[in-house]
């Protein structure tokens, strides 16, 4: 296999990298980057421990070759603090003691990050829908329902009590 020269965007920094069509983003990320959030644990793209955003949607990191990826945002659980703070789905993961061995975690808080950017008000059906495909071994499954339930209800917090944008004709949107 003839190695391929690609660029790839992960946490706002780019990273050109001489790539074999082989190599998994979970490969790169882990082993070639340093990036640990992501998990390996199954290889199958199953567990949802390796979950990382890709152009702000979840996407299982085990199993998509990293070339695949030139031109593509990528935001792993190291990506997501902003200022040295801890995203507020980090922070009402923490709130809620959320974590028991923490393998899981991961895939929980970057699905919850997904689903809370393209959903901000999702229904309880909805949060479940979106971690059906993330495994918790140790059972904190209440937990991590309480934590989602604290992430969505901080973030509409945060958005009622922000400041209304203003067009370029000087009004004000909501």
């Amino acid at each position: 296999m003839k190695p391929l020269c690609v660029t790839l965007s992960v946490n706002g920094q780019e990273y050109p990298l001489t790539l074999t069509r082989a190599a998994t983003l979970l490969q790169i990320l882990r082993n070639d980057l340093h990036l640990n959030g992501p998990r390996y644990g199954c290889g199958l793209g199953q567990c949802g421990a390796c979950t990382v955003l890709i152009d702000d949607r979840a996407a299982r990191s085990c199993v998509i070759p990293a070339v695949e990826l030139d031109g593509r945002t990528i935001t792993t659980l190291e990506g997501l603090a902003e200022h040295g703070r801890p995203h507020p789905v980090q922070e009402a993961f923490i709130e809620a003691q959320a974590a028991q061995c923490g393998y899981c975690l991961n895939g929980m808080i970057m699905t919850t990050v997904a689903l809370l950017r393209s959903n901000p008000e999702p229904s309880e059906i909805e949060i479940r829908q979106a971690l059906t495909g993330n495994l918790c071994r140790c059972g904190t499954h209440l937990e991590i329902l309480d934590a989602v339930r604290r992430a969505v209800q901080g973030s509409l917090k945060r958005a009622a009590q922000a400041p209304p944008t203003t067009s370029a004709k000087g009004g004000a949107q909501t």
